[in-house]
C-alpha cells in the first residue's frame, strides 16, 4: 500500500460561507475535515495522512509560511514509507508557492499542489475531484524526478510554467506555450512529457526583498525611484514584447544597477521570451548593455521567486540564473 501525506494550508478549497455576510471565508476548514468531506472511495488503496500546516487565504501566505511548508515536506518525504505529498492551497498564489517549492526542495518523490475554484459546499465544486486526482498523482511512479507539479481539472502542470488563466472557472490553470505534462482519466495517471532538467537551490540566508514593476506606454520612473529608495535587493521589470520598457524609466533603472540592485527584465507576453532584438532607448539590448539581466521566458512572478531564491542561496553568477547558455 502506498502512503500519501496531505498538507493543508487553506484557500477556497477549505472555505465556508460566512453566516453574516453570506460570502466565502477562506481556510476555515482544517485538513482532517476537508478529507472527511472528500469521502475518498474505498477502492483507492492508499494510506492517507493529513496535517494542517496553516489555514489562510493564499494572498495572506508569507515566505515564512512557505519555509515552514518546505520543512514539513522535507520531514515527511525523508520517511521511506511516504510515497508522495499533496498540498491543498488557495488558487490565487498557487503558481508562486508551487514554483518556490520546486526550487527549494530536492526530492525524487512527487510533490503535488492543488486547490479549487469553488468551495466544498458549492454546487459543481471541483474540490473533491482535484484532491482525489492529486492523491493519485502523488502515488505515480511516472512523476518521480519531475519536480513540483500542480494538478487541476484532471490536468498535471509543471510549476515553472503553470499560470492561473481564469478568475473563477473550474478550468482555472494553463501552461501557455508548453502544455500540461499529463492527465488523470478514470482514476489513471497518464504522463505524456517531462522536463529534461530540474533545479535546486539551498537557502543559506534570509530571502531578500524583490519588487515587481509593470511597464506600460508613457510610464515614468516614480515607482522605480521609490523601490530603489526602499533598499530592495532586486527588481523585476515586467516589460512588453521582447523586453522593452518606456524610455522615461531607463535612467532610474541604470541608477538601480549602479546601486547594486539586481534588475531583471521579463515580458508580459504569454509566450516567447526577452531577447536583444532591437537597439533603441528602453529596448532589451539597451537595458542589457547597462547591466540589466534578461529574464528570458519567465513571467514576472516566477522571475521574482527565482531571483529571491538565487540571492538567498548565494548563487555565484546571478546574471546566469535565467539562462546560463546566453552569457
Amino acid at each position: 500500500m502506498k502512503k500519501v501525506v496531505v498538507l493543508s494550508t487553506g484557500g477556497t478549497i477549505a472555505s465556508k460561507k460566512n453566516s453574516d455576510s453570506g460570502l466565502l471565508e477562506s481556510g476555515v476548514i482544517n485538513g482532517d475535515e476537508l478529507l472527511e468531506l472528500c469521502d475518498i472511495p474505498s477502492d483507492i488503496d492508499i494510506d492517507i495522512e493529513v496535517e494542517s500546516v496553516f489555514q489562510k487565504a493564499s494572498m495572506h501566505i508569507t515566505y515564512e509560511d512557505l519555509l515552514l511548508l518546505k520543512q514539513k515536506i522535507d520531514q515527511h518525504l525523508s520517511k521511506p514509507e511516504v510515497n508522495g505529498i499533496v498540498i491543498t492551497h488557495g488558487t490565487d498564489t498557487i503558481e508562486e508557492t508551487s514554483y518556490f517549492l520546486n526550487l527549494v526542495t530536492n526530492h525524487a518523490k512527487p510533490i503535488v499542489v492543488t486547490g479549487s475554484q469553488r468551495a466544498p459546499d458549492e454546487v459543481g465544486t471541483d474540490s473533491f475531484s482535484n484532491i482525489k486526482h492529486s492523491i493519485l498523482a502523488a502515488c505515480s511512479d511516472d512523476l518521480y524526478d519531475v519536480g513540483v507539479v500542480v494538478v487541476f481539472n484532471e490536468r498535471i502542470f509543471h510549476s515553472k510554467y503553470v499560470k492561473k488563466e481564469h478568475a473563477s472557472n473550474i478550468q482555472g490553470f494553463n501552461s501557455f506555450g508548453f502544455g500540461y505534462l499529463g492527465i488523470i482519466d478514470n482514476g489513471y495517471v497518464h504522463v505524456h512529457q517531462k522536463p529534461i532538467t530540474n533545479e535546486y537551490f539551498e537557502i543559506k540566508k534570509d530571502l531578500p526583498e524583490v519588487d515587481i514593476i509593470k511597464c506600460y506606454m508613457d510610464a515614468d520612473a516614480k515607482y522605480i525611484r521609490t523601490a530603489r529608495d526602499s533598499n530592495i535587493k532586486g527588481l523585476i521589470l515586467e516589460g512588453v514584447g521582447r523586453g522593452q520598457v518606456a524610455p522615461a524609466m531607463v535612467n532610474e533603472i541604470i541608477r538601480c544597477v549602479e546601486k547594486g540592485i539586481k534588475v531583471v527584465v521579463t515580458t508580459s507576453a504569454e509566450e516567447g521570451e526577452v531577447y536583444t532584438t532591437y537597439d533603441y532607448l528602453g529596448s532589451a539590448y539597451d537595458l542589457f548593455k547597462n547591466g540589466v539581466i534578461l529574464g528570458r521566458d519567465y513571467d514576472s512572478k516566477k522571475a521574482r521567486i527565482k531571483l529571491m531564491v538565487g540571492l538567498a542561496s548565494e548563487y555565484p553568477n546571478i546574471e546566469r540564473i535565467y539562462d546560463p547558455s546566453f552569457y
